[in-house]
């Protein structure tokens, strides 16, 4: 079976990718097919905005899609970034601007920074949704570290280790990750469809 990932980020395809590897799905994504739409996320929730994205691509291949909303939330921040982390510094702003803005917001307030990585993970096929949630917890740091991984891996530490979700080689992330959980546990409810 194909399945449409909803996403035009090389990282996440990747990722995405790996944990269906050795199964019968195949996974495509935005990026694959050479289709750069802009989905307008306007919902208030992961759940909602990935379920955007998911009857958005549906609507346009008729096929069966994967699609995911993620992010990043900060207990001292009240919950933010939240749905607005691939945005938070700015519209069209890079992970680069991002990351400083958290580390601004931040360093005025005592540590540990607490913080979760969220992911919610939904399949579409135009009469199927399903959808899952993955949670990864850490702390946020004040410098970024590695050179893996993209987003705020630089600056978040997942609980029982030491180094930045970045410093972790590809695989090892793909083990312990928020969109890893929640695609797996979405991998797992498909086959019993």
């Amino acid at each position: 079976m194909k399945l449409i990932f909803a996403t035009q980020n090389i990282g996440k395809a990747k990722e995405v990718k790996a944990i269906f590897a050795n199964t019968s799905i195949e996974i495509v994504s935005l990026y694959d097919l050479g289709n750069n739409i802009d989905i307008e996320e306007h919902g208030s929730t992961f759940s909602e905005n990935a379920f955007i994205k998911a009857k958005t691509v549906y609507d346009i291949y008729r096929e069966p899609v994967l699609a995911d909303d993620s992010g990043l939330s900060i207990d001292q921040l009240d919950g933010r970034p939240g749905v607005y982390s691939a945005r938070y510094a700015a519209e069209n702003c890079t992970y680069e601007d991002n990351n400083l803005k958290v580390i601004n917001e931040l360093k005025e307030l005592p540590e540990p920074h607490k913080a979760k990585f969220i992911s919610c993970a939904v399949f579409y096929d135009g009469k199927n949704k399903i959808e899952t949630f993955g949670e990864l917890h850490g702390r946020m740091i004040m410098e970024q570290r590695g050179k893996n991984g993209f987003g705020y891996d630089p600056i978040f530490i997942p609980d029982g280790y030491e180094k930045t979700i970045s410093e972790f080689e590809f695989e090892e992330k793909n083990r312990i990750s928020h969109r890893a959980m929640s695609f797996n546990l979405l991998k797992e409810k498909l086959f019993d469809l």
